[in-house]
């Protein structure tokens, strides 16, 4: 293996230069598993409501890493320990925290494997890389777990206030054109400190963390939780659970090599080998693209239909209620759609559903978020805001939506 650092520094369109800080880093980034993470959107089928979304998986670890050196160099300076392996497993942590993403990103996680999420995938891969590099992500695994003793190490890549949505709500924010979104996550990371092993933000920094907290709502209604993302995102889940059940018939679709091991094999937590791992590295967006173009050519009409759907971009209705659907209601579109096209209640079933979605901007039980006043108390941040929104931020509110075609198919 070349171990030459040749290139030093990433351009990005938000932070300007990213420094790469040494070779293992360097090869790690090189490596066929991490540049994969190009081939993978960001924001799954947001592009179909955000035209400008198309940034990747790649973009964002490197732009958590960025920030996760700031904040190093941040808690350094305010007499915080953080020792060279130390310093270089958070790095190589928060590179790496989302490389078990599937295609699509969160689309695909419950339709291609079932019962094993991203974080364990990516556990699977940092763990394939550490043998690699001769164990040296050993430490890095270990605060990605949890495992470690100093809890902030943890919570700096994994929490509340972590670096992964430092970055991916500046980053979200910028690419989608939603300005609701764009959190100062510089002057955030200034204002973080640590006591006893635990990270805190210092008493000026509480309104940086409203806006946070905010920006971070606002982003999930407006952007995450979109309604025309929701319906595509649910489109794309249906079309590969249809290509699972034609296969299990026998029906043979053509795919990737990749894509078809996964609708061949029932890949789960416990049949998830390392062979599943190798093949799952070949699996990306280009793979589904590819598949559904293929596919609306399709005889079968409920495959068929879903693909032409999501690659021209004409997706069913929906409706967000702030009360259950009720069933009559779904019962009639089934009835239409049956009656319309002689389809089976099964196959009119991939049209016409319903589903709910809620959204907590900040979770009080979980990891809260703490505040250091000038006389060294901490106390949580809703208790020490005069914002009372912050703890109308930490109810979870729940909607309901009911999707079905628009007029004919």
């Amino acid at each position: 293996m070349n171990t030459k650092n040749k290139l030093k520094i990433f351009n990005d369109p938000i932070y300007g230069f990213i420094t790469i800080p040494n070779s293992l880093i360097f090869e790690l980034i090189e490596h066929k598993y991490f540049q994969r993470l190009r081939r993978i959107t960001q924001m799954g089928l947001s592009y179909l409501v955000y035209p400008g979304a198309h940034h990747t998986r790649f973009h964002h670890a490197l732009g958590s890493m960025h920030l996760m050196q700031k904040a190093i160099r941040i808690l350094r300076f305010k007499g915080v320990t953080i020792s060279n392996d130390e310093e270089n497993a958070l790095l190589i942590a928060i590179l790496l925290h989302d490389i078990g993403h599937g295609p699509f990103s969160h689309a695909m996680e419950h339709s291609i494997v079932n019962g094993i999420s991203h974080e364990e995938i990516s556990i699977l891969f940092m763990e394939k890389l550490n043998e690699e590099f001769n164990g040296s992500l050993t430490l890095a695994i270990q605060i990605f777990n949890g495992d470690h003793p100093r809890r902030f190490l943890y919570q700096l890549v994994s929490s509340q206030l972590d670096m992964d949505r430092a970055d991916y709500l500046k980053r979200d924010s910028f690419y989608t054109g939603v300005a609701e979104g764009n959190v100062n996550s510089e002057r955030l990371i200034t204002m973080l400190n640590v006591i006893d092993d635990t990270l805190v933000v210092e008493e000026k920094g509480i309104y940086s963390i409203e806006k946070f907290l905010t920006a971070r709502r606002l982003m999930y209604w407006q952007v995450y939780l979109h309604k025309t993302g929701l319906v595509a995102e649910q489109l794309l889940i249906r079309v590969l659970k249809r290509a699972n059940e034609l296969t299990k018939t026998g029906i043979n679709l053509s795919a990737s090599k990749a894509l078809l091991y996964f609708l061949n094999n029932d890949i789960n937590k416990d049949s998830f080998t390392a062979e599943s791992l190798e093949i799952f590295s070949k699996l990306d967006d280009y793979d589904i693209i590819s598949a559904l173009k293929e596919w609306q050519n399709h005889e079968d009409f409920v495959l068929s239909n879903l693909c032409e759907m999501i690659i021209n971009r004409e997706l069913l209705k929906i409706k967000i209620k702030n009360k259950r659907i009720k069933e009559e209601n779904l019962n009639k579109h089934i009835g239409n759609l049956k009656k319309t096209y002689n389809i089976s209640s099964a196959e009119a079933e991939y049209f016409v559903f319903k589903g709910e979605i809620s959204n907590q901007a900040y979770q009080r039980d979980s990891q809260q978020i703490s505040i250091l006043y000038k006389s060294g108390k901490v106390v949580e941040v809703a208790k020490a805001s005069d914002y009372l929104n912050l703890k109308a931020l930490a109810k979870p509110v729940t909607k309901y939506y009911i999707c079905f075609p628009k007029t004919k198919l």
